[in-house]
């Protein structure tokens, strides 16, 4: 929690430095950069092989974006995410931390004067810093070990290093910004050659453009 903790407070500062560069507000016919911060839920599993189902998580970011095209809304997302992921069954269950970066591509359409409707799509990269399995011993005891461990967890361990693509819609009234979307990996996450699993996720995510 520290860790959370200590990320809000940076990216609020970060925030309140952006602001003072921005427009004041996002248009998709004046737009051309924009700075934002996203918090959100996403809804984590681990298909194929490990056949985990959905585990609930949060979700941190920073988020700029950059006009592709003078003539058309098409614009250039990218960020630095910290994500939540894993997957359950019962009483096991796997947890990891990811710091990510998605490079998605959204189209702008003007629903009212007010309303943007953001269809995107694109890769992402991501990268497990921590994470812990709860899992049944073979004392029948519960215990936690580390999520990478090959020796110790009962999924083989996990690979830290993740990638896949994410799409989804978004919304923006008057800087305030709502996207719902899913993410699909595309790398197989066990570390046991034996065994194949992907991470996938259901996200919401609100945030504030500037």
């Amino acid at each position: 929690m520290k860790k959370v903790f200590v990320a809000i407070v940076a990216l609020f500062c970060s925030v309140t430095s952006f602001a003072q560069y921005s427009s004041g507000g996002f248009s998709l016919d004046e737009e051309n950069l924009y700075w934002g911060v996203r918090f959100g839920v996403t809804g984590a599993s681990l298909g194929g092989d490990l056949d985990l189902g959905m585990k609930s998580g949060m979700t941190l970011a920073g988020v700029v974006g950059l006009r592709a095209s003078d003539s058309t809304p098409v614009f250039i997302e990218s960020g630095l995410y910290y994500t939540e992921r894993g997957g359950k069954k019962d009483d096991f269950r796997v947890g990891y931390n990811n710091l990510e970066i998605p490079i998605v591509v959204k189209y702008g359409i003007k629903a009212t004067d007010e309303i943007a409707v953001l269809p995107f799509i694109g890769p992402y990269f991501s990268y497990a810093f921590s994470g812990k399995t709860k899992q049944i011993g073979e004392n029948g005891t519960k215990e936690s070990v580390g999520s990478f461990d090959e020796k110790k967890a009962q999924t083989g361990g996990l690979k830290r290093a993740n990638m896949g693509f994410k799409l989804g819609c978004g919304a923006e009234y008057n800087k305030m910004y709502l996207e719902v979307g899913y993410q699909i990996g595309i790398t197989n996450v066990c570390k046991d050659d034996n065994r194949s699993s992907h991470s996938n996720a259901l996200f919401v995510n609100f945030g504030v453009n500037f």
